[in-house]
């Protein structure tokens, strides 16, 4: 190799190890998708409801936690005693070149009873809810539009009680609840 060849390789290595902005853009492969967009659901207990979006094709990453009341930064004892307002409520990330709102509405409904107002199984209370805090509103239409055809197919006996209400201030809840499931093997379903 001639030696002009050769220096102008080695400054262009140079450049690449040096400049973090000669590679800051990434790997044209990388997994991580440009934009993800956000969604919440409250379906009763929020492990049950985070293990089953965390298992759909397309989620990013899924956060329990508490939305929909008035108590700034609540507790699970809090919410627990059914006097924040707040809902039990996984709040999912998804890639939308991946999956969609729909397909995430189809997910909600066919994993909890829509139609019992302040009940899932044995849990009862308003945190247990049933209800789509929407982030868009082009969530909002996608969300009534859903619920609407459910009913008019009867594909419930009883009335949907699904809340369609705009998405709050989310609050985490604590870490031992996150990925319950995962951890422990179980869940409340």
């Amino acid at each position: 190799m001639n030696k002009p060849v050769l220096t102008l390789l080695i400054a262009t290595f140079s450049l690449l190890i040096v400049s973090p902005s000669a590679h800051s853009a990434g790997p044209a492969t990388s997994t991580k998708p440009a934009k993800t967009e956000r969604a919440m659901f409250a379906a009763g207990c929020f492990w049950k409801t985070q293990y089953i979006f965390s298992k759909t094709p397309g989620v990013t990453k899924t956060v329990v936690g508490y939305t929909g009341g008035a108590k700034t930064d609540p507790t699970y004892k809090e919410v627990c005693a059914d006097g924040t307002g707040h809902a039990e409520t996984a709040l999912v990330e998804f890639d939308p070149t991946k999956t969609n709102f729909n397909k995430l509405l189809e997910v909600f409904f066919s994993h909890h009873d829509p139609t019992t107002l302040n009940r899932q199984g044995p849990d009862s209370g308003t945190q247990y809810r049933s209800a789509i805090f929407y982030t868009s509103p082009e969530q909002q239409l996608e969300a009534t539009k859903y619920k609407q055809k459910l009913a008019s197919e009867h594909k419930f006996s009883n009335t949907i009680v699904t809340e369609i209400k705009p998405a709050g201030k989310f609050y985490p809840a604590e870490d031992y609840h996150q990925d319950y499931y995962v951890k422990h093997g179980k869940a409340c379903f």
